[in-house]
């Protein structure tokens, strides 16, 4: 796994939120590249415990011998949405420790030209964190109607002129199926007028076909409030987010969940919050991290610690 390119962004910071201790259990539940995971591994040994999800294969295999030296992780490979059955299955009923919630693609996934995640290297389009799924970009592009392409580049991407690029896609691929990224992104750029942008025009389309074929939004969703029912008593969770509209989903959740009254009744019945903020503010990268690696810029760290339970 030599041609595995990893960076793991804000290290330190995302791990420090964790105040990881001996004998407690842990999750990552994006393992990537390993290295929030070995950070945790380092902090908790020789009695706590690790449980690691990550659904790409090639990630699974570079971790695993990255970390082999360490006999208190567990990897599974599955959907960090399938949390509560994959624990369950493990005799696991709270997570006594905390939990480490990195969102988006991977820098090997976003780089690697034959996962079709860029449309800097021509590659069929594909988009699957998970290889063994049936799902992948082709599958939007080729088959989603007009108005479902307008519907996710608009929500997903924010994207401006997503009516004019989804009314090309579709006059396109009447001809013939649109099966690269480049041949997509000729498309874009036709169907998007010459603007002076820093951005190229293909950027919020590709993002939006990426959070769809994923279901990015949704299991994000999904998992804060599964690992909210499973953090025990002082538990913490520490979440990486990359774009804003992981970014609100997380904030809004935080928020309502560490409210003492959502109701805004006159008499306040609500029950008391579950968690309570680490940070009020979310945490950003380093100056020196963002010229190491200029794709950290756009990274937020968020932290919260289970109350009540």
């Amino acid at each position: 796994m030599s041609d595995f390119k990893h960076y793991t962004v804000m290290l330190n910071e995302a791990v420090d939120a964790l105040e990881c201790r001996d004998g407690k259990i842990y999750i990552d539940c994006t393992l990537g590249g390993g290295g929030h995971s070995e950070l945790i591994l380092q902090r908790i040994s020789p009695s706590g415990r690790l449980i690691a999800f990550d659904v790409d294969e090639e990630a699974i295999r570079y971790a695993s011998e990255r970390l082999k030296g360490y006999k208190n992780l567990t990897i599974v490979k599955s959907s960090y949405t399938n949390l509560k059955s994959e624990l369950a299955k493990l005799g696991i009923k709270k997570i006594t420790g905390g939990v480490i919630l990195d969102l988006g693609a991977s820098y090997h996934q976003l780089t690697k030209r034959e996962r079709g995640f860029s449309f800097s290297k021509d590659a069929p389009l594909d988009m699957r964190f998970d290889t063994d799924s049936d799902f992948s970009a082709y599958d939007v592009v080729n088959n989603y109607s007009e108005d479902d392409l307008v519907r996710i580049f608009s929500e997903y991407g924010e994207e401006r002129f997503s009516k004019r690029i989804a009314k090309k896609i579709v006059e396109t691929r009447r001809a013939a199926k649109i099966g690269t990224t480049k041949e997509l992104a000729d498309i874009i750029i036709s169907a998007t007028p010459r603007i002076k942008s820093n951005i190229h025009p293909a950027t919020r389309v590709f993002q939006a076909i990426r959070i769809e074929v994923n279901n990015e939004l949704k299991n994000v969703n999904i998992v804060l409030h599964d690992i909210l029912d499973l953090l025990d008593n002082g538990g913490i969770i520490s979440v990486i987010s990359f774009h804003s509209l992981e970014d609100r989903i997380v904030k809004q959740i935080f928020k309502y969940e560490s409210s003492k009254c959502r109701c805004n009744d006159m008499i306040c019945k609500c029950p008391p919050p579950r968690i309570e903020l680490v940070n009020k503010k979310p945490i950003t990268a380093s100056e020196e991290e963002i010229k190491e690696n200029p794709p950290s810029r756009s990274a937020k760290l968020r932290g919260a610690r289970r109350i009540n339970a």
